[in-house]
Protein backbone atom coordinates (compact mmCIF):
# COMPACT_ATOMS: atom_id res chain seq x y z
CA UNK A 1 0.00 0.00 0.00
CA UNK A 2 1.49 3.67 -0.97
CA UNK A 3 0.45 6.54 0.52
CA UNK A 4 0.83 10.05 -1.79
CA UNK A 5 0.18 13.56 -0.38
CA UNK A 6 -1.60 15.77 -3.82
CA UNK A 7 -2.60 18.31 -0.67
CA UNK A 8 -1.29 19.07 2.98
CA UNK A 9 -2.13 22.54 3.58
CA UNK A 10 -5.04 23.41 5.83
CA UNK A 11 -8.07 26.39 5.05
CA UNK A 12 -6.79 28.14 2.12
CA UNK A 13 -4.29 27.35 -0.85
CA UNK A 14 -1.02 28.74 -0.68
CA UNK A 15 0.42 29.09 -4.10
CA UNK A 16 3.74 31.16 -2.62
CA UNK A 17 7.21 30.81 -3.39
CA UNK A 18 7.92 30.51 0.33
CA UNK A 19 5.67 27.71 0.99
CA UNK A 20 5.83 25.36 -1.90
CA UNK A 21 8.71 23.56 -0.60
CA UNK A 22 5.86 21.35 1.10
CA UNK A 23 3.20 22.20 -0.83
CA UNK A 24 0.04 25.00 -1.19
CA UNK A 25 -2.76 22.92 -2.12
CA UNK A 26 -5.02 22.06 0.67
CA UNK A 27 -6.09 18.17 1.98
CA UNK A 28 -6.05 15.27 -0.84
CA UNK A 29 -4.15 12.15 0.18
CA UNK A 30 -4.24 8.79 -1.97
CA UNK A 31 -3.58 5.42 -0.95
CA UNK A 32 -2.96 2.89 -3.77
CA UNK A 33 -3.68 -0.50 -3.03
CA UNK A 34 -1.80 -3.70 -3.88
CA UNK A 35 -4.79 -4.89 -5.98
CA UNK A 36 -4.93 -1.81 -7.99
CA UNK A 37 -7.79 -0.38 -5.89
CA UNK A 38 -7.77 3.18 -4.83
CA UNK A 39 -8.83 5.29 -1.70
CA UNK A 40 -9.19 9.07 -1.78
CA UNK A 41 -9.15 10.89 1.53
CA UNK A 42 -11.11 14.63 1.05
CA UNK A 43 -11.00 16.34 -2.51
CA UNK A 44 -9.44 19.78 -1.39
CA UNK A 45 -7.40 21.83 -4.44
CA UNK A 46 -5.17 18.94 -4.36
CA UNK A 47 -7.71 16.59 -6.13
CA UNK A 48 -7.07 18.19 -9.12
CA UNK A 49 -3.74 17.23 -10.32
CA UNK A 50 -4.49 13.70 -8.78
CA UNK A 51 -7.37 13.20 -11.06
CA UNK A 52 -4.89 14.66 -13.87
CA UNK A 53 -2.23 12.00 -12.64
CA UNK A 54 -5.67 8.85 -12.51
CA UNK A 55 -6.26 9.52 -16.39
CA UNK A 56 -2.82 9.32 -17.30
CA UNK A 57 -2.74 5.86 -15.42
CA UNK A 58 -5.53 5.07 -16.87
CA UNK A 59 -4.68 5.22 -20.41
CA UNK A 60 -8.37 4.98 -21.12
CA UNK A 61 -9.89 2.20 -19.06
CA UNK A 62 -12.52 2.96 -16.55
CA UNK A 63 -11.88 4.20 -13.13
CA UNK A 64 -13.58 2.91 -10.09
CA UNK A 65 -12.59 5.33 -7.18
CA UNK A 66 -13.55 5.15 -3.63
CA UNK A 67 -13.69 8.97 -1.27
CA UNK A 68 -13.34 8.73 1.84
CA UNK A 69 -14.55 12.49 3.03
CA UNK A 70 -13.50 13.70 6.79
CA UNK A 71 -16.14 16.73 6.20
CA UNK A 72 -16.87 19.67 3.83
CA UNK A 73 -15.51 22.44 5.13
CA UNK A 74 -14.25 24.16 2.04
CA UNK A 75 -10.87 23.27 1.80
CA UNK A 76 -11.79 20.01 1.82
CA UNK A 77 -14.23 20.35 -1.30
CA UNK A 78 -12.56 22.71 -3.34
CA UNK A 79 -10.97 20.43 -6.00
CA UNK A 80 -14.26 18.00 -6.56
CA UNK A 81 -15.27 20.20 -9.22
CA UNK A 82 -11.84 20.06 -10.58
CA UNK A 83 -11.45 16.38 -10.53
CA UNK A 84 -11.31 15.13 -14.13
CA UNK A 85 -12.26 12.08 -13.74
CA UNK A 86 -15.89 12.76 -12.77
CA UNK A 87 -16.76 14.22 -16.45
CA UNK A 88 -16.38 10.98 -18.01
CA UNK A 89 -19.24 8.94 -18.36
CA UNK A 90 -17.06 5.50 -17.82
CA UNK A 91 -16.34 5.90 -14.42
CA UNK A 92 -17.45 5.53 -11.05
CA UNK A 93 -16.54 7.62 -7.96
CA UNK A 94 -18.30 6.84 -4.98
CA UNK A 95 -18.14 9.19 -1.93
CA UNK A 96 -18.25 7.62 1.38
CA UNK A 97 -19.47 9.93 4.54
CA UNK A 98 -21.20 9.77 7.86
CA UNK A 99 -23.50 12.27 6.29
CA UNK A 100 -27.04 11.07 4.95
CA UNK A 101 -26.49 10.53 1.29
CA UNK A 102 -28.82 12.99 0.03
CA UNK A 103 -27.23 15.75 2.55
CA UNK A 104 -23.78 14.95 0.86
CA UNK A 105 -25.15 15.32 -2.57
CA UNK A 106 -27.18 18.78 -2.08
CA UNK A 107 -23.43 19.70 -0.38
CA UNK A 108 -21.51 19.12 -3.15
CA UNK A 109 -24.37 20.32 -5.56
CA UNK A 110 -24.48 23.66 -3.87
CA UNK A 111 -20.96 24.96 -4.39
CA UNK A 112 -21.48 24.32 -8.00
CA UNK A 113 -24.01 25.84 -8.51
CA UNK A 114 -25.01 29.33 -10.03
CA UNK A 115 -23.51 31.82 -9.55
CA UNK A 116 -20.56 29.98 -8.01
CA UNK A 117 -19.57 27.69 -10.61
CA UNK A 118 -20.35 27.30 -14.57
CA UNK A 119 -20.87 23.44 -14.52
CA UNK A 120 -23.48 21.95 -12.64
CA UNK A 121 -23.36 18.67 -10.60
CA UNK A 122 -26.13 16.89 -12.19
CA UNK A 123 -24.11 17.82 -15.39
CA UNK A 124 -21.03 15.38 -14.72
CA UNK A 125 -20.75 12.55 -16.69
CA UNK A 126 -19.53 10.12 -13.90
CA UNK A 127 -21.61 7.60 -12.28
CA UNK A 128 -21.57 9.22 -8.29
CA UNK A 129 -22.92 7.25 -5.54
CA UNK A 130 -23.18 7.86 -2.07
CA UNK A 131 -22.67 5.25 0.74
CA UNK A 132 -23.04 6.38 4.66
CA UNK A 133 -20.76 5.33 7.09
CA UNK A 134 -21.25 4.38 10.55
CA UNK A 135 -19.16 5.52 13.47
CA UNK A 136 -20.75 3.32 16.10
CA UNK A 137 -17.62 1.25 17.21
CA UNK A 138 -16.99 -1.84 15.63
CA UNK A 139 -18.62 -1.16 11.89
CA UNK A 140 -16.55 -1.02 8.94
CA UNK A 141 -16.44 -0.91 5.39
CA UNK A 142 -15.26 -4.42 3.83
CA UNK A 143 -14.49 -3.65 0.22
CA UNK A 144 -11.75 -6.03 -1.85
CA UNK A 145 -9.94 -6.66 1.59
CA UNK A 146 -10.01 -3.32 2.56
CA UNK A 147 -11.37 -2.41 5.78
CA UNK A 148 -12.29 0.64 6.99
CA UNK A 149 -13.25 1.93 10.71
CA UNK A 150 -14.68 5.87 11.03
CA UNK A 151 -14.26 7.18 14.19
CA UNK A 152 -15.44 11.01 15.14
CA UNK A 153 -13.06 14.02 15.44
CA UNK A 154 -13.46 17.25 17.79
CA UNK A 155 -14.54 19.92 14.92
CA UNK A 156 -16.70 22.89 14.53
CA UNK A 157 -19.55 20.84 13.06
CA UNK A 158 -17.88 17.87 13.15
CA UNK A 159 -15.60 15.77 11.56
CA UNK A 160 -14.27 11.92 10.81
CA UNK A 161 -11.25 10.23 10.81
CA UNK A 162 -10.54 6.98 9.32
CA UNK A 163 -8.12 3.89 10.50
CA UNK A 164 -7.46 1.95 7.22
CA UNK A 165 -6.50 -1.62 7.47
CA UNK A 166 -5.37 -3.71 4.15
CA UNK A 167 -2.91 -6.62 3.55
CA UNK A 168 -1.36 -5.96 7.48
CA UNK A 169 -0.80 -2.53 7.16
CA UNK A 170 -2.64 0.04 8.86
CA UNK A 171 -3.38 3.43 8.06
CA UNK A 172 -4.91 6.39 10.66
CA UNK A 173 -6.22 9.65 9.21
CA UNK A 174 -7.22 12.09 11.89
CA UNK A 175 -7.23 15.53 10.53
CA UNK A 176 -9.15 18.55 11.29
CA UNK A 177 -9.25 17.01 15.07
CA UNK A 178 -9.06 19.78 18.26
CA UNK A 179 -7.29 17.83 21.67
CA UNK A 180 -8.97 18.56 25.12
CA UNK A 181 -11.70 16.60 24.90
CA UNK A 182 -11.09 13.42 26.93
CA UNK A 183 -13.21 11.38 25.16
CA UNK A 184 -12.01 11.96 21.55
CA UNK A 185 -8.84 11.97 22.53
CA UNK A 186 -9.23 8.42 23.79
CA UNK A 187 -11.07 7.27 20.39
CA UNK A 188 -8.10 8.50 18.76
CA UNK A 189 -5.71 6.74 20.82
CA UNK A 190 -7.68 3.46 20.56
CA UNK A 191 -7.84 3.73 16.33
CA UNK A 192 -4.08 4.85 16.12
CA UNK A 193 -3.47 1.64 17.99
CA UNK A 194 -0.07 0.14 16.25
CA UNK A 195 -0.85 1.73 13.28
CA UNK A 196 2.11 1.52 10.67
CA UNK A 197 1.28 5.42 9.63
CA UNK A 198 -0.28 7.72 11.64
CA UNK A 199 -1.50 11.36 9.74
CA UNK A 200 -2.42 13.85 12.55
CA UNK A 201 -3.33 17.26 12.61
CA UNK A 202 -0.87 19.74 13.18
CA UNK A 203 -1.84 23.04 12.07
CA UNK A 204 -0.85 25.27 15.51
CA UNK A 205 2.21 25.05 17.25
CA UNK A 206 1.78 24.40 21.11
CA UNK A 207 2.71 28.71 21.48
CA UNK A 208 -0.26 29.50 18.83
CA UNK A 209 -2.96 26.78 20.27
CA UNK A 210 -3.77 29.36 23.39
CA UNK A 211 -5.56 32.04 20.76
CA UNK A 212 -6.73 29.50 18.49
CA UNK A 213 -8.39 27.12 21.02
CA UNK A 214 -11.68 26.53 19.41
CA UNK A 215 -11.13 26.50 15.71
CA UNK A 216 -11.28 22.25 15.76
CA UNK A 217 -7.44 22.10 15.49
CA UNK A 218 -4.23 20.50 17.21
CA UNK A 219 -0.54 20.97 17.65
CA UNK A 220 2.80 19.07 17.01
CA UNK A 221 3.41 18.17 20.54
CA UNK A 222 -0.33 16.48 20.64
CA UNK A 223 0.57 14.80 17.64
CA UNK A 224 3.95 12.74 19.20
CA UNK A 225 2.27 12.27 22.49
CA UNK A 226 -0.79 10.40 20.61
CA UNK A 227 2.00 8.24 18.52
CA UNK A 228 3.96 7.72 21.87
CA UNK A 229 0.49 6.41 23.31
CA UNK A 230 -0.43 4.38 20.65
CA UNK A 231 2.48 2.60 19.42
CA UNK A 232 2.44 4.33 16.29
CA UNK A 233 5.29 3.52 13.68
CA UNK A 234 5.64 7.13 11.69
CA UNK A 235 4.15 10.11 12.35
CA UNK A 236 3.15 12.58 9.87
CA UNK A 237 2.18 15.95 10.37
CA UNK A 238 -0.21 17.54 8.09
CA UNK A 239 -2.65 20.05 7.58
CA UNK A 240 -0.48 22.74 7.69
CA UNK A 241 -1.41 26.43 8.68
CA UNK A 242 -1.34 28.75 5.60
CA UNK A 243 1.21 31.33 7.54
CA UNK A 244 3.75 28.45 8.03
CA UNK A 245 6.50 28.98 5.35
CA UNK A 246 9.03 25.97 4.47
CA UNK A 247 11.65 27.53 6.73
CA UNK A 248 8.61 27.77 9.77
CA UNK A 249 7.54 23.69 8.62
CA UNK A 250 11.63 22.70 8.99
CA UNK A 251 11.64 24.10 12.81
CA UNK A 252 8.52 22.44 13.81
CA UNK A 253 9.67 18.91 11.84
CA UNK A 254 12.90 19.60 14.43
CA UNK A 255 11.21 20.50 17.45
CA UNK A 256 8.57 17.37 17.10
CA UNK A 257 11.71 14.77 16.17
CA UNK A 258 13.24 15.50 19.78
CA UNK A 259 9.73 14.11 21.04
CA UNK A 260 9.02 11.39 18.46
CA UNK A 261 11.94 10.48 16.24
CA UNK A 262 10.08 8.71 13.41
CA UNK A 263 8.19 12.28 12.65
CA UNK A 264 8.34 13.73 8.68
CA UNK A 265 6.23 16.59 7.88
CA UNK A 266 3.75 16.06 5.21
CA UNK A 267 4.90 17.13 1.62
CA UNK A 268 2.58 17.15 -1.60
CA UNK A 269 3.96 15.21 -3.86
CA UNK A 270 5.66 12.62 -1.79
CA UNK A 271 4.85 9.28 -0.78
CA UNK A 272 5.46 6.91 1.68
CA UNK A 273 5.08 3.02 1.08
CA UNK A 274 3.00 0.84 4.09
Amino acid sequence: MELKFWGVRGSIPTPHPENLGFGGNTTCLELRLNNGGEIILDGGTGARKLGLDLLQRSAGESLNLEILMTHFHWDHIQGIPFFAPLYSPANRVRFHTTKPAEEVRNILEGQMTNPYFPVAFELLGAKREFHTLDTIPGQKLCDGGIQVYPFPLNHPQGATGFRIECDGAVFVHACDHEHGDARFDKIIRENAEGADILYYDAQFTPEEYPSKKGWGHSTWMEAVRIAKDAGVKQLVLGHHDPSHTDEFMNSVLQNARQHFDQTIVAREGSSLIL
